[in-house]
């Protein structure tokens, strides 16, 4: 994805370097933003042997945001391990629909969270949230706190929603779950830079894509406040039936697509005035 500089060409300690040799470079990797990626690897390096290095790492695959070691989301410079999924950008989607649903002052909880991107942009988004986030990977955990506390958040790590505080059940208002949903036999269809570089657990969502949502989704009413929502992003193709494991699950469906951010977002949200039975 293009990335705008990380400083201005005034402050970066090989300001007036010539991008063209490190271009060439990108582009004979197939890189499609090299002009771009060029532009931000020379901002990000403090030597020329430091920026051989990161360019050499970009050439063999490696994903641009473990190298400079932040991805741009929402608006904000999300910082991002190595072997940490990467947020996408299409994934604002989401992040737009759950700030225009929510209510003020929301308690929000974000599962598989990986970096935190999700909750630190919708904290960013809405004023007083309360925020929890957890995810089974203690890589992720790590880099999501450094996202997530800036904004008064908490970071679990854990099986879904097994680490989060038992107070929150019944009183989330906004679910926010990035389910992986890539079915098993086409993770090897992914760009190298997915499947050689990023968590296995964050990508591969079973058979048929499903699997965690199905998990996710089974869970969500009692965890949820009365008029809460459960948002997560999915492929097109599974969107019916996504709908209707939500369904299932006693949420009332929504489906939602954007041609701009090529997403499409399923909302469950727990109807007023129904009770659940712990589980």
């Amino acid at each position: 994805m293009p990335f705008s500089p990380s400083s201005s060409p005034s402050s970066s300690p090989l300001r007036g370097t010539d991008p063209g040799p490190v271009v060439a470079r990108l582009r004979a990797a197939g890189c499609v933003f090299a002009e771009d990626e060029a532009a931000l690897l020379i901002s990000a390096a403090e030597t020329p042997a430091r920026l051989d290095a990161m360019v050499g790492l970009r050439a063999a695959g490696r994903p641009l945001e473990h190298i400079v070691g932040w991805a741009e989301f929402a608006g904000l410079r999300i910082s991002v391990d190595p072997g940490v999924f990467v947020p996408r950008r299409r994934t604002e989607f989401l992040v737009r629909r759950a700030v225009a649903l929510a209510p003020p002052r929301p308690v929000v909880a974000d599962l598989c969270c990986g970096s935190g991107a999700l909750g630190a942009a919708l904290a960013a988004g809405v004023t007083g949230v309360e925020l929890h986030a957890a995810d089974i990977d203690p890589a992720a955990v790590a880099c999501a706190r450094r996202n997530v506390l800036p904004f008064g958040g908490r970071v679990y790590e854990g099986d879904l929603y097994a680490p989060l505080p038992a107070g929150l059940r019944g009183r989330v208002d906004v679910l926010l779950a990035n389910v992986p949903y890539v079915p098993t036999e086409e993770i090897g269809l992914l760009p190298a830079e997915a499947r050689e570089h990023e968590a296995r657990t964050a990508l591969d969502g079973g058979a048929d894509g499903l699997d965690v949502l199905r998990r996710v989704a089974a869970g969500a009413a009692g965890w949820l406040a009365p008029g809460g929502r459960l948002l997560f992003e999915t492929g097109e193709r599974q969107a019916a039936r996504a709908r209707d494991i939500v369904a299932d699950a006693g949420l009332v469906p929504d489906v939602a697509h954007s041609d701009t951010w090529w997403a499409t977002v399923v909302t469950g949200t727990r109807a007023t005035g129904t009770s659940v039975t712990p589980s």
